[in-house]
């Protein structure tokens, strides 16, 4: 089958590419880790299995209908099931990036803050950017019992933590679901790395920061 792109469908497949590179490039996943997808109006986009984010090519982004039958590009990742849930749940979500990203990583190995905030709301752009982000416990990649349980947290929350296989993240577009990621792995670089720990910011500071930028905290 001849694949035929829209406009639109090759700004987001070039977006996702660039995305893919940037992450990449800068560690947030290795090898063929970690997959981004995005809404269209008549269907998805979604990184192919075991691609490389570092090195797609546009053409290869597999493209899915509604009904969730691949229609062109390569097979879809193993997680499309994971993507189609948020989707599904949260009207507003148009992107959603999965990495493995060190940090966040490490932070599940060596213990979070609680399991349904994986991080203290230590720095405002952490509190306005991201948000609650609960833990998601270990379970094989790709099970559909995962699946469920962050379909049911899609309208809820912009992101969960996968215990051993590191964050999904959900937004707007695929740069702004990619934005909130990099805040969410620069807040376990820094709480990672600080000894002693640094205390949460107060009551005060949180709704100072609902009430001027509406941060979901």
């Amino acid at each position: 089958m001849v694949a035929i792109h829209t406009s639109s469908d090759a700004k987001i497949r070039e977006e996702i590419c660039v995305v893919g590179a940037s992450l990449y490039a800068r560690g947030y996943t290795v090898g063929s880790a970690g997959n981004i997808s995005a809404r269209l109006d008549d269907g998805w986009l979604i990184t192919p299995t075991e691609a490389c984010l570092g090195r797609l090519d546009p053409a290869d982004i597999a493209r899915v209908d509604l009904d969730g039958n691949a229609i062109s590009g390569g097979r879809p990742s193993k997680t499309w099931a994971l993507h189609r849930g948020i989707y599904a749940r949260n009207a507003d979500t148009r992107g959603i990036v999965h990495t493995h990203s060190t940090h966040l990583v490490a932070l599940t190995l060596a213990g979070v803050w609680s399991e349904t905030d994986v991080l203290p709301p230590i720095t405002p752009y952490y509190v306005m950017k991201v948000g609650h982000v609960p833990l998601i416990r270990y379970r094989r990649p790709g099970d559909p019992e995962v699946a469920e349980q962050i379909a049911a947290l899609a309208d809820k929350v912009r992101g969960v933590l996968l215990e051993r296989l590191g964050p999904v993240v959900w937004e707007r577009s695929v740069s702004q679901a990619s934005y909130a990621l990099e805040e969410l792995e620069e807040t376990a670089r820094l709480w990672l790395m600080s000894s002693p720990r640094p205390e949460p910011l107060d009551e005060a500071s949180l709704e100072e920061l609902r009430t001027v930028f509406g941060a979901r905290w």
